[in-house]
């Protein structure tokens, strides 16, 4: 009971930090960026937006050689976009102090599927016109954005979201749903924690376990724990089996998403643009479709400024993005591999 008690009263403390005073703070930052500020002031600036505390002074001056690398890398593709040449830009958030290969280690965690797994296959509806434009979020099928912080637990916020807007369009309730009870206990399906996992794994492991409980019940603390703690008298959401999307394609994954809802999917997130994304229609010629070392979820699509996208949730807080989205070119080839490993629970 203490443990619990305890991890409530961090997850508190944490859900009721000032998100919108982090946000305005960065734009702050990125008008010193623009302004051309000097460097040593603009670092200044991001270690108080995103209270960066080094351990030694040896660290941050590294830090800051690796946050003026990344700025410079920003302002060359802001300048490109301002010149029509890319369609999104990029932005200073709390990612910018860090390498690309430490930022890929920390952040990332989806692991190559070498299994077949159990899941039925999608079965496109007949006769069924599918509307220009969706998002879940409108239908209170999404909860708000998470942070996986230091973990590379994307698999199970994947997971969640998918299960929480099923377990949303069944019953009328939207519940945030425990990727701490995933990270710590389906490491017997394949799963490895913050080392990385797959959806369809973490969904066997819910159905096979009779369920999974609440974030306020098992809450997230960005770390393997000495033990499952899953208790079933609390479940509060089941899964009966999962489906998989047609492998790569898209056509498939937009009837999936208009029909059914929030969909599970990997993608290519390799490359430092999408490290440094803030806004705009991603679109990253040297994406994979098939390299995929990142789990998130597709809440809808459209069309903007011509640009056909996947409106995609992630789970590197708000101060990622567009406050915690993105917008993943669609009907590009796969781009990223969006419609590689799509699937969705059934419940």
């Amino acid at each position: 009971m203490l443990r619990l008690t305890l991890c409530l009263v961090a997850l508190v403390a944490y859900v009721s930090a000032v998100p919108a005073m982090e946000m305005t703070m960065a734009r702050h930052l990125q008008t010193d960026i623009d302004q051309g500020k000097p460097i040593e002031h603009v670092f200044a600036t991001f270690k108080k937006t995103h209270n960066k505390v080094y351990e030694s002074e040896h660290e941050e001056k590294y830090r800051q050689k690796i946050f003026e690398v990344n700025v410079d890398y920003i302002k060359a593709h802001n300048q490109k976009f301002a010149q029509g040449q890319k369609s999104y830009f990029l932005g200073v958030n709390q990612f910018a102090d860090l390498t690309h290969k430490e930022f890929l280690r920390l952040y990332t965690g989806h692991l190559k599927r070498n299994v077949e797994t159990k899941a039925s296959t999608y079965m496109s509806p007949f006769n069924v016109n599918l509307p220009e434009t969706v998002d879940w979020r409108k239908h209170n099928y999404v909860t708000p954005v998470k942070n996986q912080k230091q973990c590379g637990s994307c698999w199970s916020f994947s997971t969640t979201g998918a299960l929480e807007g099923q377990h949303a369009k069944k019953t009328g309730k939207l519940i945030s749903l425990s990727e701490q009870q995933l990270v710590d206990c389906s490491g017997s399906f394949g799963n490895q924690g913050c080392n990385g996992g797959l959806m369809d794994q973490a969904f066997e492991y819910i159905k096979s376990v009779g369920g999974i409980e609440s974030e306020d019940q098992y809450p997230y603390v960005a770390e393997v724990e000495d033990k499952c703690y899953f208790n079933r008298s609390l479940e509060v959401a089941e899964v009966t089996g999962y489906v998989d999307v047609k492998s790569g394609d898209e056509s498939a994954l937009q009837e999936a998403l208009a029909t059914i809802g929030p969909v599970s999917i990997a993608i290519d997130a390799s490359h430092q643009s999408f490290q440094l994304y803030s806004g705009g229609v991603y679109d990253e010629p040297e994406c994979s479709s098939e390299q995929l070392d990142h789990g998130v979820l597709a809440v809808g699509y459209g069309t903007d400024g011509g640009l056909d996208y996947w409106l995609v949730k992630n789970s590197w807080d708000t101060v990622w993005g567009d406050e915690g989205y993105i917008k993943m070119s669609r009907n590009k080839d796969n781009q990223c591999g969006v419609a590689t490993q799509a699937s969705y629970p059934l419940v």
